[in-house]
């Protein structure tokens, strides 16, 4: 009896070989889960993006941004365990491509980045407005009628270095920290810009006037002085109209192209000069119907009873008068519809070309070839020149 107790009892050492086998599978789970948390962490941060030499231009302009210490992940991918498993399969199908030469150039996200990864750190209805001056944004109201972030800020962490062609194969080994900071100052590309809103407010019928943005009337401090308002803003030089445009182009209630300009390309191939062309500010006075305000109630000197028989005898500087009027017999601009031709006709008939002992094409405008054979001073009375073909003194 005492021997078959022997036998059922089983062996000191086979007791210890199950806690070691135990121990062994403990410390594996342990590893296991302890190396995959530092993998998690480790695929998480903006290093490990930037291992791949394809991300660098975009590693250094989040470095250079004001989102600078947000991980790639806080954005690139949606919270979950589940969204976070596809963004790791993913990343073995990139890493694939990019050993294989395979993937495409430049990089673009396939979707755009949700407001959700946005208000994880951002709360759309206590925004606190970061942005200059005396604007106003509403951040609640944009959210409420379905405006998304990345509608404005598409440029806040990377300065949309993907449409500006700055992430070609041929470009990756020139970045680095210098050149991010660069990329990254030129705020047209990181902050939303004004034609960015008003561009949207006419599509969506929403207020253009001034108020609706600014706290203020936002007039500059050279506008407020008498000498401005009297005259000293029809001195700017023509390259100084863009600076104008830039605020008054909204205020006109008819739309105008006189800023448009083909691309340089176009101008070379059709043998154009490819220096901007200056629109001159008695152009753009007849134009932009905001002048219209000042510049279309008649002029005191206007007012004197002989003006009709000796207006041009009153003003010896002709140029003054086509701030406002044309030589045409009619004319689109908003500001008069009295112009010289209403008064004064043309001393050439119809028949002068004709008689011309040059052929003169139907559509041919007065340019430098007049004046190879015309006296410029007598032509200048009636014809203007265009800003293209001055004629050279």
């Amino acid at each position: 009896m005492e021997e078959e107790q022997v036998e059922k009892t089983p062996p000191p050492w086979k007791g210890y070989k199950l806690i070691k086998y135990l121990t062994v599978a403990v410390m594996f789970i342990v590893v296991f889960f302890s190396l995959g948390l530092i993998g998690v962490e480790t695929t998480s941060s903006q290093e490990f993006c930037s291992s791949c030499h394809e991300m660098k231009p975009q590693y250094y302009t989040l470095k250079a941004s004001s989102h600078s210490e947000v991980d790639c992940v806080s954005c690139h991918i949606d919270p979950g365990a589940e969204n976070y498993a596809k963004a790791q399969a993913n990343g073995v199908v990139e890493f694939y491509k990019k050993q294989t030469n395979t993937y495409i150039a430049p990089i673009k996200m396939p979707t755009l980045i949700p407001d959700e990864a946005c208000e994880r750190c951002h709360n759309m209805k206590s925004r606190a407005v970061t942005a200059s001056g005396d604007i106003i944004i509403p951040h609640d109201k944009h959210k409420t009628e379905g405006i998304e972030c990345v509608q404005c800020h598409s440029g806040t962490a990377h300065g949309e270095i993907s449409d500006r062609k700055m992430t070609y194969k041929s470009d990756y080994g020139k970045w680095n920290h210098k050149l991010g900071v660069s990329v990254m100052s030129d705020t047209k590309y990181i902050r939303p810009q004004m034609d960015t809103c008003m561009e949207c407010h006419k599509v969506r019928k929403a207020p253009l006037e001034c108020t609706a943005c600014h706290e203020s009337t936002m007039v500059p401090d050279d506008h407020k002085t008498e000498k401005f308002k009297e005259g000293d803003h029809g001195k700017i030089k023509p390259s100084e109209l863009e600076t104008c445009e830039k605020c008054h182009s909204y205020m006109s209630s008819v739309e105008y192209d006189l800023f448009k300009q083909d691309p340089t390309y176009k101008k070379y191939l059709n043998n154009e000069e490819t220096d901007t062309a200056n629109v001159t500010v008695n152009a753009y006075a007849k134009t932009n119907t905001f002048c219209k305000d000042c510049h279309g109630e008649r002029p005191k000197s206007h007012q004197i009873t002989s003006f009709m028989t000796k207006h041009g005898q009153i003003s010896k500087d002709t140029q003054k008068c086509f701030i406002c009027h044309e030589n045409r017999i009619t004319s689109n601009t908003p500001v008069t519809k009295v112009q010289c031709a209403s008064c004064h006709p043309s001393s050439h008939n119809d028949t002068w070309r004709k008689r011309h002992p040059i052929d003169v094409a139907e559509n041919q405008k007065y340019d430098n070839t007049c004046l190879k054979c015309h006296v410029e001073k007598t032509c200048s009375k009636c014809h203007k020149t265009d800003s293209n073909h001055k004629a050279k003194k």
